[in-house]
C-alpha cells in the first residue's frame, strides 16, 4: 500500500507540474502578443490590436524540442511566427478559436524570427546569405521539406529569385502525424493583402475554416490524411 501512495502522489506531482507549466505558457504568450498592441511597426504602419484568451493552447517549444519529438514519432500541431510579424496577427485569432472548438488542448509554438537564414539582394540582383540559420532549424527544414515552400525573393523589377532551399514562414502552422510532417497551413485569408488592414468577417471565417484539415490529421480516428491532403 505504502508503494502505491508513493506512485500515486508522484503522478499528481507530475500533473500539477504540467498544468503549471501551460498555464504559464499560455500567460506568456498572451503577454508577448498582447504587448504589442496599437503599437508603431518599422514600417511605420500601426501593429494589429488582438485578444488572446488566458487559456489559450500555445506550448513555447524550442526548434530542438521539436526534431525530438519527431524522431520520438509523436503526433503534435506546431505554430511557426513571431509576435511582430502582421501576417501572424492576422491569423492567430482565428487558430486559437478553432483549436479550442476542435478540442486540441495543445499548440507546440516556436518563434522563428531568430532562428532562421536569411538572403537578401543586392541592387544588382545578386543573392547573399546574410544571416546563418541555427542547427536546430536546419534540422527541422530536413524534417519538414515535403510540406515546407521554397524560399523565393523578389527583385524591385518583380523578377523571382530562387534560393533552392525551403523556408519555414511566418506563418507556418503544421501537423505532424506520427512524426511526420502531414501538412502546412498559413492560416491567412487568400484575400488579404496588406497584413495591417482590417479583417472581414469573411477572412476570418476563411482563416477558421483553414485549420480544420489539421485537426482531422491530428485525430485518432482520422485515416484519410496524407501528406498535402489538404
Amino acid at each position: 500500500m505504502k508503494k502505491l501512495s508513493k506512485i500515486v502522489i508522484v503522478l499528481v506531482l507530475g500533473i500539477l507540474v504540467l498544468t503549471g507549466c501551460t498555464k504559464s505558457s499560455a500567460t506568456k504568450f498572451k503577454k508577448e502578443y498582447e504587448s504589442l498592441n496599437g503599437k508603431t511597426a518599422s514600417s511605420g504602419k500601426t501593429i494589429r490590436e488582438i485578444s488572446i484568451p488566458d487559456d489559450n493552447p500555445m506550448v513555447y517549444q524550442t526548434a530542438e524540442g521539436i526534431v525530438s519529438r519527431m524522431e520520438n514519432g509523436e503526433t503534435f500541431a506546431v505554430y511557426f511566427g513571431f509576435a511582430s510579424c502582421p501576417w501572424c496577427r492576422s491569423m492567430i485569432e482565428q487558430l486559437i478559436q478553432s483549436a479550442k472548438d476542435n478540442n486540441i488542448s495543445t499548440i507546440y509554438y516556436v518563434d522563428v524570427y531568430k532562428i532562421r537564414d536569411k538572403y537578401e539582394l543586392d541592387e544588382s540582383g545578386k543573392l547573399t546569405r546574410t544571416e546563418e540559420g541555427t542547427d536546430g532549424y536546419n534540422e527541422l527544414l530536413n524534417l519538414l521539406d515535403d510540406v515546407l515552400d521554397d524560399y523565393v525573393l523578389t527583385t524591385k523589377s518583380g523578377e523571382k529569385v530562387e534560393t533552392n532551399e525551403k523556408r519555414i514562414y511566418a506563418p507556418n502552422v503544421v501537423a505532424v502525424v506520427n512524426g511526420v510532417a502531414t501538412e502546412m497551413i498559413e492560416g491567412t485569408s487568400s484575400s488579404l493583402e496588406d497584413p495591417y488592414s482590417e479583417l472581414t468577417d469573411d477572412m476570418k471565417k476563411e482563416s477558421y475554416e483553414s485549420f480544420k484539415c489539421l485537426w482531422n490529421c491530428l485525430s485518432k480516428e482520422s485515416t484519410m490524411c496524407s501528406k498535402n491532403s489538404c
